[in-house]
């Protein structure tokens, strides 16, 4: 499949209620040997970094959940640095309340997007099979 086809399916399922873990995990799931539910379900307790703003975004904890199945463990802290790197260059924070302007008024990147940026960080640093 196409880059597009997963950036859009992450933004899709969070538009739909997913939080933003849930959106890149389950938009990710062909990726893996889980089912969509099966991700939707590990996945809901990190939303809203894991549910106080304080914590890593959600979406970039989506895209470390995936790059462990996919490694099946092996060199997945390796990976997660990278994908997080990506991802901060892209949105330039990795905390929740960081990226949502909290205490700042200023939003660094809104929900949406930052699910496609965790997409985007893992697939340059994972690639996508399709």
């Amino acid at each position: 499949m196409d880059i597009n086809h997963y950036l859009e399916r992450a933004a899709l399922l969070r538009r739909q209620g997913y939080n933003c873990c849930q959106a890149v995990a389950a938009a990710l799931a062909d990726q893996t040997d889980l089912s969509e539910e099966q991700l939707y379900q590990l996945a809901s307790g990190f939303g809203l970094g894991m549910g106080n703003m304080e914590a890593t975004c959600g979406a970039l904890v989506g895209a470390g959940l995936v790059a462990g199945l996919v490694t099946s463990g092996k060199g997945t802290v390796r990976l997660t640095r990278q994908i997080s790197e990506h991802f901060k260059t892209t949105c330039g924070a990795v905390i929740c309340k960081e990226l949502k302007g909290i205490g700042t008024g200023k939003v660094l990147c809104p929900c949406d997007q930052c699910v496609r940026n965790a997409v985007l960080a893992y697939a340059e640093v994972c690639g996508l099979s399709s």
